[in-house]
């Protein structure tokens, strides 16, 4: 059995590298690194891997290893119509993803880029699920297909510490997001409650997922030996997936089997 699972700093502790005084002049000028120091890195960024791996050590690690309750890529042999909400930023994405099964693999996306104002990003997390709520019941209104109940993903982009595949609890906010009465709450059921209250539409959310673990789901499409997502930006985080029986992560397997 395997599972993939998210790389994430923890916010009291950074896997920094200090280069000996010699080298302090020249590494942030010339952009280089030594295969010396890269070898290190690499040594000390396994050794943090390990410890958010185990139940014991990962209060500890500099390197966070969240389990995503995600247990496999595609096979292809996927089909249907699903939507999708990707919020990671100062604007969210809803889509309708329709996929051919029977060996064609074909995908076709019709989506919608929304704002999130300012005033939403620092306000209340119920002003958040609304506006969310709020835009997805557009793009159905826009796309005709208000009254059909269409299986959808979530994918959130903050740290989270996942119960089940579609419960993801946030463990703080980045990006600029600094909304009150989300942090330690459950956010599918956050954003289930808001769509409940407008009454005008209903969706059945499957899964919530971090931007990486889309990432690499996507690539495994393509690709099923894909195993690592990565995503590079303001910050740098990457999925893996990884036997159950490797380290000695047990904890918060506390969901489906």
């Amino acid at each position: 059995r395997r599972q993939i699972f998210i790389n994430e700093p923890s916010t009291s502790s950074r896997l920094r590298y200090s280069p000996p005084l010699s080298d302090r002049n020249f590494i942030p000028i010339k952009l280089m690194v030594s295969d010396e120091i890269l070898m290190d890195l690499s040594v000390r960024f396994r050794r943090e891997m390990d410890k958010g791996l185990c139940r014991d050590t990962n209060p500890t690690a500099a390197v966070k290893m969240l389990p995503t309750y995600v247990r496999s890529t595609p096979d292809g042999t996927e089909q249907g119509e699903f939507l999708a909400l990707d919020l990671g930023g100062s604007n969210f994405r809803v889509l309708l993803v329709k996929v051919k099964g029977n060996g064609e693999q074909k995908v076709e996306m019709e989506n919608q880029i929304y704002d999130i104002p300012e005033h939403v990003m620092r306000g209340s997390g119920s002003e958040l699920f609304d506006h969310i709520a709020e835009c997805l019941a557009n793009f159905l209104e826009k796309m005709g297909i208000k009254d059909k109940k269409l299986p959808l993903g979530f994918t959130f982009s903050f740290p989270c510490q996942q119960t089940k595949l579609d419960e993801s609890v946030l463990i703080y906010w980045t990006k600029g997001f600094r909304l009150s009465g989300v942090e330690g709450k459950e956010v599918v059921s956050l954003l289930r409650n808001a769509i409940r209250k407008r009454g005008d539409f209903d969706v059945d959310i499957l899964a919530v997922i971090n931007d990486t673990v889309g990432t690499m789901m996507t690539c495994g499409y393509d690709d099923h030996h894909c195993e690592v997502g990565l995503i590079v930006g303001k910050k740098y985080r990457n999925s893996i997936l990884i036997p159950l029986n490797q380290g000695c992560q047990t904890q918060t397997h506390t969901g489906p089997k």
